[in-house]
């Protein structure tokens, strides 16, 4: 069968695993056979800087650029991304159309023990999240903090190696990897995962009308609605790479359920809040809710999110 399309990606192998995924579930809602979607390896900034943290180095935005300029050059038609990945400003003539299907959100501790309470005295935790770090400083202060980036075979070594006590990864990753025995899932209301956490998103050009009604064939709806919810707190909130927050949003019937919260890069200061509203009301709350998180948190705390 002739291509049908052109998928581009990261050259990770979860980024491949993901466009795989993509890829089966377009041919399987038009009845393709398996080699119509193309999949295009893209390698970008974010891949080939390792030694730094991403936050010190330009961001998310080192993630999807080099696809963002395959899109626009018309290298490819889509482009496939992590959602917690994707920045909240697009690049003009670029949307992202669709969602899979959201997997688990959790984050998984992996360690000798299966929570953070667990861990001895001034145990070593690697991670790159400010999120992670101050969710988990929150908790245990004591924590000893060190940066690490890589894929998760990466920090699997680094963690064997003995470079760290701890580390906490994705579920969702870890799953799609086929590596759901690694690792404890910790709670959700201790680790407020990231906006997007476990979304997979397809971006295309907006103004490809073709290629947005095939996309939305494979649009999971509930996922989009929750998503949009979150990205609006992280949009309102004005944070950066360097700002440690979280949003979840969960969709019941016509209604959602959003929760978020900000911290310290310490961990001392947590400031959480939470709406439920009808669905159509949820861009509303979101700005909301991340005025009330901002009102209620410390001058410095604000700082770190521009206001």
């Amino acid at each position: 069968m002739a291509t049908m399309m052109k998928l581009g990606t990261r050259g990770s192998p979860l980024a491949l695993v993901q466009a795989r995924m993509t890829a089966a579930a377009l041919c399987a809602a038009h009845g393709w056979a398996d080699d119509a979607v193309e999949i295009v390896t893209v390698k970008t900034s974010g891949d080939r800087i390792q030694d730094r943290p991403l936050a010190d180095i330009g961001g998310k935005a080192l993630w999807t650029k080099e696809l963002e300029v395959a899109l626009l050059d018309g290298r490819i038609d889509l482009a496939v991304h992590s959602m917690k990945d994707v920045e909240t400003k697009r690049p003009d003539g670029l949307l992202i159309s669709a969602m899979l299907p959201r997997a688990d959100v959790r984050d998984r501790l992996v360690a000798d023990v299966g929570s953070i309470d667990a861990l001895p005295l001034g145990a070593r935790l690697g991670t790159s999240s400010p999120r992670r770090a101050a969710q988990a400083l929150a908790i245990r202060p004591d924590l000893q903090i060190l940066s690490m980036r890589g894929n998760v075979d990466t920090r699997l070594g680094k963690l064997a190696a003995g470079e760290v006590d701890a580390t906490l990864l994705a579920a969702a990753g870890l799953d799609r990897l086929g590596r759901s025995e690694i690792g404890v899932g910790q709670p959700v209301e201790m680790f407020l995962p990231a906006p997007g956490q476990g979304t997979v998103g397809i971006e295309l050009r907006a103004a490809d009308a073709k290629m947005r009604l095939l996309v939305a064939r494979i649009d999971c709806s509930v996922t989009s609605l929750a998503v949009a919810a979150e990205r609006a707190v992280l949009d309102a909130l004005g944070g950066t790479c360097h700002s440690a927050l979280a949003a979840y949003a969960l969709i019941t019937s016509d209604n959602v359920y959003l929760r978020a919260e900000i911290l310290g890069t310490d961990g001392l200061e947590r400031v959480s809040g939470e709406r439920r509203v009808p669905v159509s009301d949820a861009g509303r709350a979101a700005r909301d809710l991340a005025a009330d998180l901002l009102g209620r948190a410390s001058p410095a705390l604000r700082a770190m999110f521009g206001a």
